[in-house]
């Protein structure tokens, strides 16, 4: 028993001792030509990134809004419903929003991905309307279109990216869609 518990104590002073005596910061961590710094900075691009819009209100609100776009392309039906409820709680402080909390209400009470998308779509043409007239600070949002979407009717997005993920089909056709326009 006497040695189990050296042991134990000598494993708990060796992992205290290991993780107090790492004084390098992340940050600065490179080896083999790979510099951390350089992830930091590729990070923020899933949220905001370097992306600011002129309206305060709706500035607080669309990094919740690319959070729905990306649970939507991993199909994730809880994280859309947590993304949606975040959304919805910002559009109460916007001008004739009421709209808006009704398609985040729908999206948050359903249990089917495919309903989900099908009021992302009515949410992200409004939301493109107050991008748009809003204006962007700094940076670039773009909107992407899926001709496919909603029965061959289409339907667009927002993005901070370029590269086209697509919110209406998922790893289906991830790839599918176009950036129709760039705000900026």
């Amino acid at each position: 028993m006497k040695t189990v518990r050296n042991l134990a104590f000598t494993f708990a002073t060796v992992t205290l001792f290991a993780a107090c005596g790492n004084t390098q910061k992340p940050a600065e961590e490179s080896h083999e030509g790979h510099h951390h710094e350089a992830e930091k900075t590729e990070e923020p691009k899933t949220a905001m990134g370097s992306v600011s819009l002129k309206d305060d209100k709706l500035n607080a609100v669309y990094p919740h809004y690319l959070k729905l776009s990306t649970a939507l392309i991993a199909a994730d039906v809880a994280e859309a419903k947590v993304a949606a409820q975040a959304v919805e709680l910002g559009v109460k402080a916007l001008e004739n929003g009421a709209a808006l909390q009704a398609l985040t209400a729908k999206i948050s009470n359903a249990a089917d991905i495919e309903v989900q998308r099908t009021a992302f779509a009515a949410l992200s043409a409004d939301f493109i309307e107050r991008v748009k007239a809003s204006g962007v600070n700094a940076g670039e949002i773009y909107v992407e279109y899926c001709p496919m979407a909603m029965n061959d009717k289409g339907a667009s997005w927002l993005s901070n990216e370029k590269d086209i993920k697509n919110p209406y089909y998922g790893e289906s056709m991830l790839t599918c869609g176009e950036v129709k326009e760039t705000i900026k």
